[in-house]
């Protein structure tokens, strides 16, 4: 079928062009993604006890997730922070994409520089 266009273009180049890139569909947007997770590996900069309990019970509820006991135990998370995270998932979007995302502290910790953030889910509106 090729072969057959190529004598009507008189043998010049085509140009290819997906459709998504040259119009716009009605009702496609970008989807906004939410989720609560715990950023770790803070150096004394992350949320204290005494001002943020949720912060304790999420550390707790992940390390029994994981099966580790921690009931009664002594805990200090200066180390660590409770976090929302949010992003933006754009219109036609993969699995194995990567996307862009921000992570805002819930409680008192003075810096989240440095820490690690522990795998969240996101989730859609």
């Amino acid at each position: 079928m090729v072969a057959a266009l190529l004598p009507a273009f008189g043998g010049q180049a085509l140009a290819l062009s997906r459709v998504k890139d040259l119009a716009s569909i009605e009702g496609v947007r970008q989807n906004q993604l939410v989720g609560y997770g715990i950023v770790v590996g803070l150096n004394g900069t992350g949320d204290t006890l005494n001002n943020i309990p949720f912060t304790k019970q999420s550390l707790q509820a992940m390390l029994e997730r994981l099966g580790v006991n921690t009931r009664g135990a002594t805990m200090r998370t200066q180390n660590l922070a409770a976090v929302m995270v949010t992003a933006s998932l754009p219109p036609f979007a993969t699995q194995g994409n990567r996307i862009d995302i921000t992570v805002s502290s819930l409680g008192d910790a003075k810096s989240l520089q440095g820490g690690t953030l522990l795998v969240t889910p996101l989730l859609g509106a």
